[in-house]
């Protein structure tokens, strides 16, 4: 794993209406790695993924991506650095699949350009790595809410950034689809070197699929660390206010409500 990360928070504040979800937040996201943000719904998870991905300013601290601050950052640059998948989709005009999949060529065309075949190329990938090819020609608003989010993530993986932030990429979807994404996503950090961060509700599929996870508690506290060190019983059960029991079969940990 690089030595050095892509994504870097120091003393991090994040708040809203002057209540504290996170304080002094130290947290270095590295190529090759999935960090999973969990906590209680209304704890802070998406207010603080969009604050990490440069689009609300920190109450105080500092974010760097790739060593430079993060709000320095040209837009049409950052967004080559940077993918965002948002917790839903609106459609307010009629689009195909693969238009909607080539939104996320459009940091890397020129402003009068349209797109090239190789983009082309690119987002029917992406469609594919999705399981969508043959939805090209579909119009996005016939769509079932599952295909829809399929076709964010193929958006989002067309953008061929080093970093993505994930807001509840697995919603709408079934569980084979689950399970697909979220291999697709340890996949890209393990082989391809890219940095994952992602929201994400099932404790389970974070202890499968995560290397770090970052557990927000409330009041600003936060825990951080490796998956098997904070996904600890007695530390969820205080978190989610409700306890919580492990499991384990064939060495692998689980949590259920106890």
């Amino acid at each position: 794993m690089s030595a050095v990360p892509t994504l870097l928070a120091r003393g991090l504040d994040v708040s809203v209406a002057g209540r504290a979800l996170c304080t002094g937040l130290e947290l270095d996201v590295r190529p090759g790695e999935l960090l999973a943000i969990v906590g209680r719904n209304g704890i802070g998870k998406s207010t603080l993924l969009t604050t990490l991905a440069g689009l609300r300013p920190p109450a105080a601290g500092t974010l760097t991506l790739e060593g430079r601050a993060i709000a320095d950052w040209p837009a049409r640059e950052l967004a080559k650095r940077r993918a965002l998948l948002a917790q839903s989709q609106e459609d307010h005009f009629a689009s195909t699949v693969l238009d909607t999949a080539l939104v996320g060529r459009h940091p890397h065309i020129g402003r009068w350009a349209d797109e090239s075949d190789a983009d082309v190329d690119i987002a029917l990938a992406a469609l594919a790595a999705v399981s969508l090819r043959g939805f090209e020609l579909r119009e996005v608003r016939t769509l079932s809410g599952g295909e829809r989010q399929r076709v964010a993530i193929a958006a989002l993986l067309a953008q061929q950034a080093p970093l993505c932030l994930l807001d509840e990429p697995v919603t709408h979807l079934d569980l084979d689809y689950q399970i697909e994404t979220l291999e697709l996503f340890a996949r890209l950090a393990r082989d391809e070197g890219r940095a994952v961060v992602a929201v994400l509700h099932d404790l389970n599929q974070v202890l499968r699929f995560a290397d770090r996870a970052l557990l927000l508690t409330g009041g600003g506290e936060w825990v951080c660390g490796p998956v098997d060190a904070v996904l600890q019983a007695e530390v969820l059960s205080r978190a989610f206010c409700h306890p919580l029991k492990e499991l384990r079969d064939d060495g692998r940990r689980y949590f259920v409500p106890a």
